[in-house]
């Protein structure tokens, strides 16, 4: 896969499609890689006229680390933003916002679609609002604004998300099943064989856990991006499972209230995953957002 100068950093990255279709800028979350775009998923959006374009975050995948910051400490982190202050961290969702602006600079692309999942979610919340001439469309899956009198996560989704790295491939195989287990929304069949299978290949690529915390610190640093959403006027889409037990539904709802120009699409028996069963209704759903941009 190629790698591309962007922000000032090496980014890795792919593409599916032709180029000569509108591009579609997908955003991962906190901790994992691009793969977990799934490359069927990214076909049924090729299929829907998509030129797609996915790529690791910043401390992800093969995209550059940031080992030389060392592991932040979370709590007088949040300490610091209970008291006004304002935390220093290694880099902001700020800086992932502009490392995709800045790969789509190196592709040539002056104006794009743009889709997040969870963080990535935050980020191209970001990304509108730092960059709206840059942005076609926005899709926002499984995410949240970062408005404080929000829910929190459900226990054991969040003890799943921060129970401690593995020592293993194997262990990490079995954690990385066991959080998806805990994500689920219990509304769709799981293929168990293929997130094994899934996960080994991810840990195969790069098993670097150390960058989850520096992207944890930039999630929590950001703060509340509501009244900043309010300034969005792309057309804009808000896709959350109704069962989705890390980011509430509320958070879903919320980011869908703060946009001007958003549409909402609340999937039942879906928590915090993209199922591969739900990939038509979300494919349809993001088309018909971009479409907009056209039309």
């Amino acid at each position: 896969m190629p790698k591309a100068r962007a922000n000032g950093i090496e980014l890795e990255y792919d593409t599916f499609g032709s180029a000569d279709h509108d591009p579609l800028l997908l955003v991962m979350g906190i901790g994992a890689q691009m793969i977990k775009w799934h490359e069927e998923f990214c076909r049924q959006l090729v299929d829907a006229e998509h030129y797609v374009i996915r790529f690791d975050n910043r401390d992800a995948g093969l995209s550059a680390k940031f080992s030389h910051a060392g592991t932040p400490d979370i709590a007088s982190l949040v300490a610091s933003l209970q008291a006004g202050e304002r935390p220093k961290t290694a880099y902001t969702l700020d800086d992932m916002a502009d490392d995709g602006i800045g790969l789509l600079d190196f592709l040539g692309i002056d104006k794009a679609h743009i889709c997040g999942a969870s963080m990535g979610g935050m980020i191209v919340q970001v990304m509108a609002i730092r960059h709206p001439d840059r942005i076609h469309t926005m899709t926002s899956i499984m995410s949240t604004t970062g408005n404080p009198e929000l829910p929190s996560a459900q226990p054991k989704a969040m003890a799943a998300l921060l129970s401690p790295p593995a020592n293993s491939r194997e262990e990490n195989i079995e954690r990385s099943l066991q959080i998806s287990r805990a994500f689920g929304g219990g509304g769709f069949e799981v293929d168990e064989e293929d997130r094994r299978r899934r996960a080994g290949i991810a840990y195969d690529r790069s098993f670097f856990p150390e960058g989850f915390s520096r992207q944890m610190a930039a999630v929590i640093a950001h703060g509340d991006r509501k009244p900043a959403l309010a300034n969005v006027e792309i057309p804009s889409l808000v896709i959350h499972g109704r069962e989705d037990p890390l980011i509430p539904l509320r958070c879903g709802l919320d980011t869908h209230e703060a946009l001007p120009n958003a549409e909402l699409l609340v999937i039942g028996g879906m928590g915090h995953e993209m199922p591969r069963g739900a990939w038509p209704e979300i494919v349809d759903a993001i088309a018909r957002t971009t479409s907009k941009a056209t039309a």
